[in-house]
């Protein structure tokens, strides 16, 4: 099948491995301090090494190539956790950006009072434990998704752009102030939606007026697609546009 697949330049490559660790389906592997694309069915096209290779010697081809194979990758990913002899080994197959994990928050008085735990009978609905006077949404635009947004909308122009991945706002708490008040958003998952948005942002940076761009990713490897797909989009559209790339961690702070 013709498909998206990674490529390495072995001349640009200078043996650092980060591409390697950053493979999480274990598609990539070092031979002879060079990296190298060992299993084409392990590369599921999505580009994680992309924005850790330094010397930028990985790029996407459209190439003939075997189906991505979740399955053997699974397996895979399996086998070499049982012959892991370290207890610290991970428990966890798959994307590091699916692996499940609670955090702990503090409770304040006024939550503890409010807790269906202390006295009530029953969850308090949103509009008493939260009033609306409090919040207020900081978005000024419509649509926000990455697909759905019209590439000459007129909002864009003059604006201050931030283009998000869509787990940064449930992962920090206060997003709408920090980072969508006075922006205009747009949000992806390149994970979820399996797709390139560079050609899209491409079209945007190149057919409107705009004054900054700011990205806003997850820690997780799976979150470079979006990063790398607005450095690339910026690259292609031939401006020169100030931009600054956050990470949220998971348990949501700012990295």
């Amino acid at each position: 099948m013709i498909r998206r697949i990674i490529h390495i330049d072995e001349e640009k490559c200078n043996g650092c491995g980060l591409c390697a660790d950053a493979c999480h389906e274990g598609a990539i592997g070092m031979v002879e301090g060079k990296a190298r694309l060992l299993r084409e069915d392990y590369c599921d096209g999505l580009g994680d090494c992309l924005p850790s290779c330094p010397a930028g010697a990985i790029t996407f081809e459209e190439r003939e190539a075997p189906a991505y194979d979740h399955a053997a990758v699974l397996a895979a990913q399996a086998a070499k956790r049982r012959d892991a002899s370290s207890p610290a080994a991970p428990h966890h197959a798959g994307c590091p950006g699916s692996r499940a994990e609670v955090f702990s928050r503090p409770v304040s008085t006024k939550d503890q009072a409010d807790s269906p735990s202390a006295g009530t009978s029953s969850a308090i609905p949103p509009s008493e434990a939260c009033p609306s006077s409090d919040i207020h949404s900081q978005l000024t635009q419509w649509p926000v998704q990455i697909k759905l947004a019209p590439v000459t909308a007129p909002f864009f122009n003059g604006a201050d752009l931030l283009i998000a991945a869509d787990c940064t706002a449930y992962a920090y708490g206060d997003f709408h102030r920090n980072f969508i008040r006075g922006r205009i958003t747009l949000i992806g998952c390149p994970k979820l939606d399996s797709v390139d948005y560079s050609e899209k942002l491409t079209e945007i940076i190149a057919r409107n007026d705009l004054k900054s761009i700011t990205v806003v990713r997850m820690e997780v490897p799976c979150c470079g697609g979006i990063e790398f797909a607005v450095k690339n989009a910026l690259n292609a559209s031939g401006k020169e546009i100030p931009l600054n790339v956050v990470t949220v961690s998971t348990d949501g702070r700012i990295l």
